[in-house]
């Protein structure tokens, strides 16, 4: 038996930032070589960062991205590098752009080692629902069964998707040959997604035979976060290595290879490497668990979207609730304390409670908190409003004033002194318009956007596990949006429990009414429920990006039409 020596570099890479991605590259291949490593292997389109969207219809940036991965390949030495980028695909057929002659192009895979690009791969399966939209921009492509001769060792590369279906070309490549089978990835966060991860790695090696290297991107991009949880599995399926989650991570691993023959008319791009013993692996680290996996998705997102886009801190209204009191914790657990900003903003119909839970809140965290009270500008806009509101009863007008003059504050402080407002909504009131457009829903990111009620609870019981940062108050008052006396969420909704069971089978697993009804829910609270969600697509279409945690994100994964005339009967 012998052994590939595989580096893998873990990274957080920038879409668009060639520049800055290739110099994180060109580290990890220096790192490889020092580690006297066989291959190193790199994330899916880690050149351009991924996903590029339409980035990819700008001719000059897929130049930009090839120009750059002469560069890289110019920097190799020893180590087979395996690294993403857009390759051109013309002369096949493809999705051209315009009438000017746009060229078609492929999510590929280059192999370089020794100043020069050795092999290119071609994503062959294009992943095209939930937030994959590949088969608008790439081609597939057409040697699935590939294999290389890499340290004496032959080995398949494939990307992402191609190892997501049963006997696609990871399956082929063993089917050929190969030893060791290495799969570069942009996989993104969602709930469950690590233990269908282990499954199906752990499947392609026991149903092949031979070792299976899955490398992951890690890090957020506007919407999606990619967790890492990169994998090294043997040919029985049993795991060897498991990088940690939400972090940059670098390992080398000894792959054993049973059977090292290149096969006759395979591309041999390096020699073997003469060695002492393996290298030692630490333990196999275990996945973390989901309430755990969900909290650091946030932190992640929120962390990523402000550094990535150059803002200076976050500004967060803080009611006193458990959902702007949450959104604050994973605020600073993201930026740090100095980095974050909270507004208390009390109003006539403001509890002293509520005020006092966000002054507590804010001492616990360690952020600033200014307070702006609003009642003499709301009574400023009942006053204007007077002659058109004579003679109507208070109601959602007034109530939503509140909102408004709220977010045009969070805005003037986000304007004064440029940190980016972070909207506090979840995904149960975003389902039903329980939200105000241009107040509350006023934001650059929802980082709850995708969290449903429920799990904002166990999400602040779980940071309340070491110390209690948010105080029992906020986690034990019934909710309430405190806009007209003794308000409570519950004179407009069902109770949370209710709601979100009926908004996770009617979202997250498109079940009808009547499958819902079935599971034990009133006919009639269905019907009411499902008619919010409905009617308030509009809304959700103009609310901020938030973190994706489920496999129904609005906005990513679920896309239905504002004007729909359909209704379920």
């Amino acid at each position: 038996m012998t052994h590939l020596r595989v580096a893998g570099a873990q990274l957080n890479l920038t879409v668009g930032d060639i520049d800055g991605n290739t110099s994180r590259i060109i580290e990890a291949m220096e790192w490889a070589e020092a580690s006297d490593a066989d291959v190193l292997v790199l994330p899916e389109l880690a050149i351009p960062g991924y996903p590029p969207e339409d980035l990819l219809l700008r001719p000059g940036f897929v130049a930009d991205n090839k120009r750059a991965l002469g560069l890289i390949a110019a920097a190799s030495s020893s180590v087979v590098t395996v690294v993403g980028f857009v390759d051109d695909a013309d002369g096949r057929p493809g999705h051209d752009t315009d009438d000017a002659g746009a060229r078609s192009v492929a999510n590929a895979a280059a192999l370089v080692c020794g100043g020069e690009i050795r092999g290119v791969y071609h994503k062959s399966l294009l992943p095209n629902y939930g937030v994959f939209d590949e088969q608008r921009y790439f081609v597939s492509g057409d040697s699935p069964g590939v294999v290389w001769g890499i340290g004496g060792v032959p080995v398949g590369v494939s990307i992402c998707e191609d190892l997501w279906v049963e006997e696609g070309p990871p399956s082929r490549q063993a089917g050929a040959g190969a030893a060791v089978l290495l799969n570069i990835n942009g996989s993104p966060y969602h709930a469950g997604k690590t233990s269908d991860r282990e499954a199906l790695v752990t499947a392609e090696a026991i149903r092949s035979g031979v070792p299976v290297v899955y490398l992951n991107l890690v890090g957020g991009q506007d919407e999606l976060v990619f967790d890492g949880d990169s994998l090294v599995v043997d040919g029985s399926g049993t795991i060897v290595y498991r990088s940690p989650q939400f972090v940059e991570d670098r390992f080398v691993v000894d792959v054993p290879v049973e059977d090292a023959r290149v096969p006759d008319g395979a591309v041999v791009i390096s020699p073997p490497k003469q060695r002492p013993d393996p290298v030692s692996l630490a333990p196999v680290l275990p996945p973390l668990d989901e309430t755990r996996a969900m909290y650091l998705a946030l932190v992640t997102g929120l962390r990523d979207y402000v550094a990535k886009n150059g803002f200076p801190g976050v500004v967060i209204g803080l009611s006193g609730g458990i959902d702007s009191a949450l959104t604050a914790a994973v605020a600073v657990d993201a930026l740090g304390a100095n980095a974050v900003r909270g507004v208390t903003m009390p109003s006539r119909y403001s509890s002293q409670g509520s005020i006092d839970d966000s002054v507590e809140l804010a001492r616990r965290l360690g952020l600033r908190i200014d307070t702006v009270p609003i009642d003499g500008l709301f009574s400023g806009f009942l006053d204007a409003l007077d002659p058109l509101f004579a003679g109507t009863e208070p109601g959602v007008a007034e109530e939503n004033i509140q909102a408004r003059v709220r977010g045009v504050i969070l805005m003037a402080v986000s304007n004064k002194f440029g940190g980016m407002v972070v909207a506090t909504g979840n995904k149960s009131e975003m389902a039903v318009g329980y939200a105000t457009l241009y107040g509350d829903m006023a934001g650059g990111y929802a980082v709850l956007k995708d969290v449903f009620k429920t799990e904002v609870y166990e999400l602040a019981e779980w940071r309340n596990t070491d110390s209690e940062v948010i105080p029992r108050s906020i986690i034990e008052k019934p909710p309430s949006a405190e806009l007209r006396p003794n308000q409570k969420d519950t004179d407009s909704l069902p109770t949370y429990d209710v709601l979100d069971g009926i908004l996770e089978r009617y979202i997250e697993a498109d079940q009808s009414v009547e499958e819902i009804e079935a599971a034990g829910f009133s006919g009639a609270v269905v019907r009411r429920v499902t008619g919010m969600v409905d009617r308030n697509e509009y809304k959700r279409r103009q609310a901020a990006p938030g973190v994706k945690i489920s496999t129904k994100a609005f906005g990513r994964d679920r896309r239905l039409p504002i004007t729909n005339g359909y209704r379920p009967q």
